[in-house]
């Protein structure tokens, strides 16, 4: 079969380039906000694309090439699952098959894009806040030791909400604590409840201020003359 001119690469490019763009800017960072996996997601998928595109015009040998090549690709990449949640290898895993997809050759052009769009269509949905929005998951420590499985199940139920399942990954008897993976529905956000203020009339002193009375003028008695003597 004849190898891809440049102009069908670069329509190839371009739609993993569309593809990979809008899982990243228009579904992923607005849910997770985790920018330092942004460049991760668009340099793993156009290196892919890269490394595909490359090995599939090696000639007759392209498909062995290229068998070894991806698989040389993919052992090289570690997901440590500490760092990374579990929708966020999801999302790892749709940048490499957009990469993949878009970059296989022979490939009709309107297959790649509509494979690539149902990529999109099923992250997008799969990951959608409002699906089994109340289901929660956490990992709680304990400051006490539940030997009872009900006693554990009200603590859970006190701190968290209704617990679904849960998995007990340690327990230490020297420190008093224990750790348990748990599955919970959260509770339900009651209605915020309208308080009445009651205003309680204050009396108010009031401080009346006389103004200042003039002041008063100061008789001062004059010296009557002294009386005349009659002779």
């Amino acid at each position: 079969m004849a190898v891809e001119t440049y102009g069908q690469l670069a329509a190839r490019l371009g739609i993993d380039l569309a593809a990979v763009g809008a899982l990243t800017f228009a579904v992923y960072y607005p849910r997770h906000r985790r920018r330092d996996l942004v460049p991760a997601y668009l340099a793993l998928n156009v290196a892919l694309f890269s490394v595909v595109a490359a090995l599939a015009r090696v000639g007759a040998g392209g498909g062995v090439a290229l068998g070894f090549g991806l698989f040389g690709v993919l052992s090289i990449i570690r997901l440590r699952s500490d760092s990374i949640q579990h929708e966020e290898v999801a999302y790892y895993f749709t940048t490499l098959v957009l990469g993949l997809l878009c970059a296989l050759p022979h490939l009709p052009l309107a297959l790649a894009g509509a494979l690539a769009v149902l990529l999109l269509l099923v992250i997008h949905v799969a990951d959608h806040p409002r699906l089994l929005s109340g289901t929660r998951r956490a990992v709680v420590t304990l400051d006490v030791v539940h030997a009872d499985q009900d006693a554990l199940r009200a603590d859970l139920a006190r701190r968290l909400g209704e617990p679904l399942s849960w998995t007990v990954q340690k327990v230490d008897f020297v420190r008093d604590l224990m750790v348990v993976d748990v599955r919970f529905r959260a509770p339900e956000l009651s209605r915020p409840v309208k308080r009445r203020t009651r205003t309680t009339a204050t009396p108010t002193t009031t401080t009346t201020t006389a103004p200042p009375s003039a002041p008063r003028s100061r008789t001062i008695p004059l010296p009557h003359p002294p009386a005349k003597e009659t002779v």
